[in-house]
């Protein structure tokens, strides 16, 4: 999905949530100072004509791993599930809300860190993306510019397969999401809906 595309979507989840467009922004340009690297490269080529399962982190996810097939991308703390099983994935998706000294060690073993700035993360992006050693891409659900990139998507989970989508995957495998999960929060459970509704949008029912 173009950012053409994506930013009528998102204008709509400014008004929906309230949230601050140029806090995004800011949050964007930060990232793009502290992550001095692009690895688009890299994880590109664990998508392209390849068959790639996103992982999200609800409580199915335990019960969902024998539907693994091809690469493994992982919606944030999912990895850490994943990690407990022997699974080292391709690919995390991140905000950093769910980070830990894990990611840092999935990142020196090579699993590329796909980080994400938006207007509450700053204090998380200073403090965790100098400590990444490894192959790391930065995104934005604000403008595109420069090596920040946006596939598309809203949470971990949906920008994992969205960017698979749009990096060329063969095809994709969606696991340990629960979309109509009702224990959780408001916030939470008006993001679960716009996960729903953007992945229906490109094709993906959960």
């Amino acid at each position: 999905m173009n950012f053409e595309e994506w930013e009528p979507l998102y204008k709509e989840i400014l008004q929906y949530f309230g949230f601050d467009r140029s806090e995004d922004e800011k949050a964007a340009i930060v990232l793009s100072g502290l992550a001095g690297r692009d690895d688009i490269g890299l994880l590109r080529d664990l998508c392209r004509g390849r068959h790639v399962t996103v992982c999200g982190n609800a409580p199915c996810l335990s019960s969902e791993l024998d539907r693994i097939h091809g690469v493994v991308f992982a919606a944030d703390a999912a990895s850490e599930v994943l990690l407990d099983r022997g699974i080292r994935p391709g690919a995390v998706f991140t905000d950093l809300d769910g980070a830990t000294d894990r990611y840092l060690a999935m990142n020196n073993e090579g699993t590329v860190m796909v980080v994400h700035a938006h207007g509450d993360n700053i204090p998380l992006l200073n403090y965790w993306v100098p400590r990444f050693a490894g192959p790391l891409v930065a995104t934005t659900q604000a403008g595109p510019f420069d090596r920040v990139y946006n596939f598309g998507g809203f949470t971990d989970g949906d920008r994992a397969v969205f960017a698979a989508d749009s990096l060329g995957a063969a095809g994709i495998t969606i696991i340990g999401f629960d979309l109509d999960s009702r224990d959780v929060d408001p916030m939470k459970r008006g993001k679960l809906a716009w996960a729903r509704r953007l992945l229906a949008g490109i094709g993906y029912e959960c």
